[in-house]
């Protein structure tokens, strides 16, 4: 059959109530069957349970096969020898102390350093004005065509001066709306899915993407790729500003993507969960310095 004369349809396998997705599904016929596809066949995944320590079910993996090479070697060739920069400057050091962390201290976060890390990571911090067609946002991580399709919504438990509770971060006029009040440590352990390692952190963003502002201009599935992309660059934008404010930052991809969704009141269509990251103050060294060499040296 010609190319022309098939349209594409999907079944969507979804545990909660039903509802009618058939108007939400209209953006994605562009992107269907590939990027369509790939998106809703890897949501709800089932997460092998391991603690942050334990790395037995790795040791049983190199057993079986070992690590793939960790460098592309090439020989016979000409090389150039590079200087080391300076190693003390403020950024240097920013971006050699970024870790992943899964201990935190169990004080409150300060609401200046959530306030800062809130606007230098996911605020708009100007316009590009395109005649004919308006402003579009410009921020501190790259969008394809400055579209910035990712929001971000915080799970806020222990930062002094603000209530427990769901926020969505207004990235325009940089305030945070109440969708829900309460937040535990039990919820963010069930929406990260078990990983308890997380617990106490001081809050959790998960990043969502309204997929229709891409689809919009871009109908092609590669778009897709551009989405997950910037997912990324707001991760380590957030990160990198987290251990500059002195934080201790995590980012994760394991979600309870229904759960988390039906949390945040969004369809899982045309906006649904593609990152987590979080952070707290960090904790006593003395006390967690062994784990800590452990696992900060993860994503």
């Amino acid at each position: 059959m010609a190319s022309g004369d098939c349209k594409y349809s999907l079944l969507q396998a979804y545990a909660g109530k039903r509802r009618d997705t058939s108007d939400a599904m209209h953006g994605w016929e562009k992107w269907s069957p590939s990027a369509s596809h790939f998106h809703f066949g890897t949501k709800d995944v089932k997460y092998e349970r391991n603690d942050a320590e334990d790395f037995s079910s790795l040791r049983e993996l190199v057993k079986r096969k070992p690590l793939p090479p960790r460098r592309k070697p090439y020989s016979g060739v000409k090389r150039v020898k590079l200087s080391i920069p300076d190693r003390t400057d403020e950024f240097n050091r920013v971006l050699r102390e970024r870790r992943t962390w899964r201990e935190f201290s169990r004080k409150p976060l300060d609401l200046r350093q959530l306030e800062t890390l809130l606007w230098l990571a996911f605020g708009v911090q100007g316009w590009a004005r395109i005649p004919g067609v308006g402003q579009l946002p410009l921020k501190t991580s790259p969008s394809g065509g400055a579209l910035h399709p990712l929001e971000a919504y915080a799970l806020i438990r222990n930062v002094s001066g603000i209530a427990p509770g769901i926020y969505h971060y207004d990235d325009e006029g940089h305030r945070l709306e109440l969708l829900r009040a309460g937040c535990s440590r039990a919820e963010i352990q069930r929406l990260l899915a078990d990983q308890d390692w997380f617990c106490d952190s001081a809050f959790v963003v998960f990043l969502t993407a309204a997929f229709q502002r891409c689809q919009w201009k871009y109908e092609h599935p590669r778009a897709y790729r551009v989405v997950l992309a910037e997912a990324g660059h707001v991760c380590q934008t957030f990160c990198l500003t987290a251990t500059w404010l002195g934080l201790a930052p995590f980012c994760t991809m394991a979600l309870a993507d229904t759960k988390i969704e039906q949390a945040l009141g969004v369809d899982g269509v045309t906006e649904s969960v593609v990152y987590a990251m979080g952070a707290g103050l960090r904790p006593n060294r003395a006390a967690t310095g062994a784990r800590l060499r452990q696992t900060t040296g993860g994503l």
